[in-house]
């Protein structure tokens, strides 16, 4: 499930295009990219605890908007800006390094720093971190493309710790039936397409968007749908939960990153305080191996 990987290796794009587009976790033991001065995470870590509206604190470009901090400190709010507008662009140019055929080919969904410890947060289920999951529909109607995540360790002390049942081809292997994806023989039973409704209704939504850019996170698809469902599923199924096979932990030390396709890795975050997290929509005609997308491995139950 973890791959290795050294950037700057000669195999590198390579190995790691490979490693991601087939559902696997690439880790890199430092961030191979610039993070902000010790000073400013610092700053971060010891102001942004406490003025929180909601769990994250996100940058929205297509908005130029924070959001997430819950009074109007203006010097507080314009750095954070500031931080988060400089790591997404160095996401944005490493990610176009290693994988140059994704230029053009994705949108932003968001850019956040996450300043809660995640162990014992006591959320409801399908908001936890904490419960094995699959993403699915927070960032509107994806139609298939792919959620791609950049993560990095911002504490200076603590491993962020995750936990993971495997990739999507072996939850839908073990568990695809008895959430409703698939029939007793393995077919697909749900319709994945937009129909003449689903047009109209993205429509009306991106009629909405151009009064407020984040409205377009209330869009859907049926391939999203079929997609939180099985999220759905993992996070309040008993029978799910007991099931540990192809159980493991995973320890991201401070200062480490890691970036995988978290609608294809199943995960969890059991603990850790202080992340940097960079969510990119990739458009699925631009991978270069598009059999493991989970559209494709969806789709190819179909009768």
């Amino acid at each position: 499930m973890l791959v290795v990987l050294d950037p700057a290796g000669a195999d590198a794009p390579d190995s790691i295009r490979l490693a991601l587009e087939s559902n696997h976790i690439v880790f890199f033991a430092r961030s191979p990219l610039p993070l902000p001065d010790e000073a400013t995470l610092q700053y971060l870590r010891r102001e942004l605890p406490t003025r929180l509206k909601l769990k994250n604190i996100s940058y929205h470009p297509e908005g130029d908007r924070i959001t997430g901090l819950e009074i109007d400190d203006e010097t507080l709010r314009d750095k954070t800006r500031e931080v988060l507008m400089e790591h997404l662009d160095a996401v944005g140019g490493f990610v176009c390094r290693v994988m140059p055929h994704w230029q053009g080919a994705y949108r932003v969904g968001t850019c956040s720093f996450r300043p809660i410890q995640e162990r014992g947060r006591n959320l409801r289920p399908h908001a936890s971190n904490e419960l094995v999951h699959i993403d699915a529909g927070a960032y509107g109607a994806t139609d298939g493309d792919r959620i791609f995540r950049f993560f990095v360790n911002a504490n200076d002390r603590e491993d962020r710790v995750w936990a993971s049942k495997g990739s999507l081809q072996d939850v839908l292997q073990r568990h695809g039936v008895a959430a409703g994806l698939l029939n007793a023989s393995g077919g697909l039973k749900l319709r994945l397409d937009k129909g003449l409704a689903d047009y109209a209704f993205s429509a009306a939504i991106g009629g909405l968007a151009h009064l407020n850019p984040l409205a377009h996170t209330l869009d859907s698809s049926p391939y999203d749908r079929t997609m939180r469902r099985l999220h759905n599923y993992m996070k309040d199924s008993d029978d799910f939960k007991r099931d540990m096979r192809g159980y493991e932990e995973i320890h991201f030390p401070p200062y480490s990153a890691w970036m995988v396709f978290t609608d294809g890795v199943s995960h969890a975050s059991l603990s850790g305080q202080f992340a940097l997290v960079t969510t990119l929509i990739v458009s699925r005609k631009a991978l270069r191996y598009p059999e493991f997308s989970p559209y494709a491995l969806l789709a190819g139950r179909a009768h």
